[in-house]
């Protein structure tokens, strides 16, 4: 058996969770887990407001791709990821067939880009839609909950803005996070 490395392959873009489903139901059915044990879509969890709700949704790092841990020496293996549906082919392989080898990822990539997904996993959700100086903003909540204002400061390591609120006809500072508020369309 040969060494298992990362590859990456190129898939038709916005089906990479269908692409990945395909991929292991047929490493199931062709018994091939133990050349292919891992397929993997790098993604990261990011809030949004949406409706004065907070969502959570998943983000992929890299649209139109998924990675894949393989021993391609079993050329049946190589085979099965690349006829999976919405699988364009592995990426740095330019020839049709078994012309050219794929190109595997170097492990410090790999590890860039597992580092990235498990400090995610650990951090917490990351918050997605800074916002910009001078941009409108509606407050969701707190107790200035309902009015309007304009953002003045972004103080970004701590996730919180200063955003100057008319409050009985004056401008008033209010300091608020990132999660309080939500940008007016």
């Amino acid at each position: 058996m040969g060494e298992l490395k990362w590859y990456v392959l190129r898939v038709v873009s916005g089906q990479e969770k269908k692409v990945k489903s395909y991929l292991e139901t047929e490493i199931e059915r062709s018994k091939l887990s133990e050349f292919i044990p891992q397929v993997l879509i790098p993604s990261e969890k990011v809030y949004e407001m949406r409706g004065g709700k907070k969502k959570v949704r998943e983000r992929n790092f890299f649209p139109g791709y998924v990675l894949v841990s393989a021993d391609l020496s079993n050329g049946e293996a190589y085979h099965a990821v690349n006829n999976i549906p919405g699988v364009i082919g592995f990426l740095g392989n330019n020839g049709t067939g078994n012309t050219k080898e794929p190109v595997a990822l170097r492990q410090s990539e790999v590890n860039r880009i597992l580092g990235k997904v498990d400090e995610i996993d650990e951090f917490e959700v990351k918050l997605e839609t800074p916002f910009i100086k001078g941009e409108s903003v509606k407050v969701m909540d707190g107790p200035f909950s309902g009015f309007t204002g304009n953002v003045e400061e972004i103080f970004e390591d701590k996730k919180k803005l200063n955003v100057m609120v008319k409050i009985f006809g004056r401008n008033t500072p209010v300091e608020l996070s990132y999660m309080q508020v939500e940008k007016l369309e």
